[in-house]
């Protein structure tokens, strides 16, 4: 099953990376805005940076300072790497993972755009991340690690890149419940950051595990449905309704708006008719997420 998950994934946020979403899309840019993002900080940045995949600002709440190193899991277009770098400024470092080649592909055209030269840019996944022990001051993470079959894995992960005393500083999808079958056994639901999601305090508990210490997980009281509700945007974190014959498969990116994109109308139905049936904010909360590597 993790096989499956892997392979929807990269093939969905592949589709999202050739979508030519970004901030000139004005839902795209309400999405980013909804979770944290300033218009100053998104104008920033190269705008292709940006497709609306957010479930809140961790470079807003990492405490970066200038000199320091930090790796953004599950990087995407760049986004959280090129705020980041102009935190850790020109003597220290930003590095983005992702395992999406056409999401690299793209980071790597937006670090071109940004004229940032620290940053960069690495193909894996985030439970096997190609960076030396103890290496990093601050690990960041934006609606991704939810995505991660082996979430015991990716903890332990980041506690061996960081530095003693680094710290974590995540946005990212919880449960506050259990989702009812229709959510939890979908697979685009897993694709769609909804179904991968572990309780909060499993969350907690897992990094305590993994030797993280001053752990919390904190509701942050966003809407999760933001994504719905700009005009002619499918939902990034809430997911289409499962079909009939168990998990879906959907060929359409998972994110999408107007023209800029090749859209599923069937997926938008599904899509509609599950978050009138669900308020996803009844299950799953964004969280602002905080722990540190002992010294």
């Amino acid at each position: 099953m993790s096989d499956t998950i892997t392979r929807a994934v990269k093939s969905k946020y592949g589709s999202v990376a050739a979508s030519g979403l970004s901030t000139a899309h004005e839902g795209i840019k309400a999405v980013a805005e909804a979770f944290g993002y300033s218009p100053d900080e998104l104008a920033s940045i190269p705008a292709e940076a940006n497709m609306g995949l957010s479930c809140g600002n961790p470079t807003a709440t990492a405490g970066l300072r200038p000199g320091e190193t930090v790796v953004d899991l599950g990087s995407g277009g760049g986004l959280d790497v090129f705020l980041a770098a102009r935190k850790v400024g020109p003597t220290g470092r930003a590095v983005g993972v992702d395992m999406t080649p056409e999401m690299i592909e793209l980071a790597r055209d937006n670090a071109e755009k940004s004229r940032l030269t620290n940053v960069e840019f690495h193909l894996a996944t985030i439970d096997k991340l190609p960076l030396a022990d103890a290496s990093v001051d601050c690990v960041i993470s934006n609606c991704v690690i939810n995505l991660a079959p082996d979430k015991a894995a990716v903890f332990h992960e980041i506690a061996r890149v960081l530095k003693p005393g680094g710290r974590l500083a995540v946005s990212d999808i919880a449960l506050k419940r259990d989702l009812p079958p229709e959510l939890g056994d979908d697979l685009m639901a897993y694709v769609g950051c909804i179904a991968g999601a572990i309780p909060i305090e499993d969350y907690r508990r897992g990094l305590t595990e993994a030797g993280f210490a001053h752990v919390e997980v904190v509701d942050s009281g966003a809407d999760l449905n933001a994504y719905a509700k700009v005009e002619n945007q499918a939902a990034c974190c809430p997911p289409p309704a499962s079909t009939p014959s168990g998990l879906a498969v959907v060929d359409a990116g998972c994110c999408a708006v107007g023209p800029a994109a090749v859209v599923d109308e069937a997926l938008h139905a599904r899509l509609a008719d599950l978050l009138r049936r669900y308020d996803v904010n009844d299950y799953a909360a964004s969280v602002k997420v905080y722990a540190v590597k002992p010294r």
